[in-house]
């Protein structure tokens, strides 16, 4: 299904903003196709300018560092997510069926899922199990968080946590539910594929298992008693 969606990214993430100019929508869109392929630490600016035929100093004109873009792109995918979770769950009004469907969303691979922006969102999402947790465990994570930089991942979180509080309004623990599952689907994912004596879906190497160890997770936690 086409789902039309923009995002108005953070002004903090970026010096320019690269969606005004054909060449910063250039910069944006390889960089994902780049860290997906060779990962974040192998990529670099120079290699990115070099790939989209410009100047090391134009990306610099963009981004202050590959920090930030990474930051930038995550942003994105984190916003993307929320939109496909309202918009999937907005006509379904049992608790249990919204949450089944959210923990869908978290783990489907987004290749039938598409927009106007021709943004790769299975590469993106590639980076976001490889790469994600390299955007907040880094020193400067309190200086990050104090300009909002983090706010789509966690807009993302306190509509999971309102799910959760939808099905149990007595469950004590929906926010600290919400990030282990958005963590979980990922940490599981890449384990499945490069690390599978870590898990219990190292043969499949499919989504399937991780939705329903997720689904097991949660309602075995959020159970009204």
């Amino acid at each position: 299904m086409e789902v039309q969606f923009q995002i108005k990214h953070n002004e903090k993430l970026y010096l320019r903003d690269p969606e005004l100019s054909v060449i910063g929508r250039k910069m944006v869109r390889q960089s994902i196709g780049m860290i997906n392929k060779m990962g974040f630490e192998q990529f670099t600016f120079k290699k990115l300018a070099e790939a989209i035929d410009t100047t090391e100093a134009s990306v610099y004109r963009y981004f202050e560092n590959k920090h930030k873009l990474l930051l930038y792109l995550l942003a994105w995918y984190w916003s993307w997510l929320e939109y496909q979770v309202v918009f999937h769950t907005n006509n379904l009004s049992e608790p249990e069926k919204k949450l089944r469907k959210i923990i869908d969303l978290l783990t489907r691979r987004p290749e039938l899922m598409s927009d106007a922006s021709e943004i790769d969102f299975n590469a993106l999402f590639q980076i976001v199990i490889s790469e994600g947790s390299k955007s907040y465990l880094t020193k400067d994570v309190d200086q990050l968080n104090k300009h909002k930089l983090f706010k789509p991942y966690k807009d993302l979180c306190a509509r999971i946590s309102d799910a959760i509080l939808e099905y149990n309004s007595r469950y004590r623990y929906p926010h600290s539910m919400a990030t282990t599952l958005l963590e979980m689907s990922h940490f599981q994912y890449f384990f499945m594929l490069h690390l599978p004596s870590l898990t219990d879906f190292g043969d499949a190497k499919t989504p399937e298992g991780i939705r329903n160890f997720l689904e097991s997770l949660l309602f075995s936690a959020i159970a009204k008693k």
